[in-house]
């Protein structure tokens, strides 16, 4: 899961600079920085807020941050099948 690179896309997708959204969310742009690097890893709190921001629903947030190494062989067809459909 790259939760990161989720928040990453969504963020440059609305135009928003790391220093806008940080600020929205109230934190500082370096730790912003640092999630989306995957350095660290926000609490459940911040990750609500940082979806609300973006104005992108929770469970679309943590979806889209899903990779292919976290879903088990079995699922990955039916993972293929619904990831286009989240993705736009």
């Amino acid at each position: 899961m790259n939760l990161g690179n989720s928040i990453k896309a969504f963020r440059k997708e609305r135009k928003l600079s790391q220093s806008d959204l940080a600020g929205m969310c109230g934190i500082t742009s370096t730790y912003l920085s640092l999630v989306e690097n995957g350095k660290k890893e926000p609490t459940i709190a911040l990750i609500k807020i940082i979806a609300e921001k973006l104005e992108v629903p929770l469970p679309i947030l943590i979806f889209s941050a899903i990779t292919d190494e976290d879903i088990p062989i079995e699922k990955k067809e039916l993972f293929e099948l619904i990831k286009p459909s989240i993705d736009s």
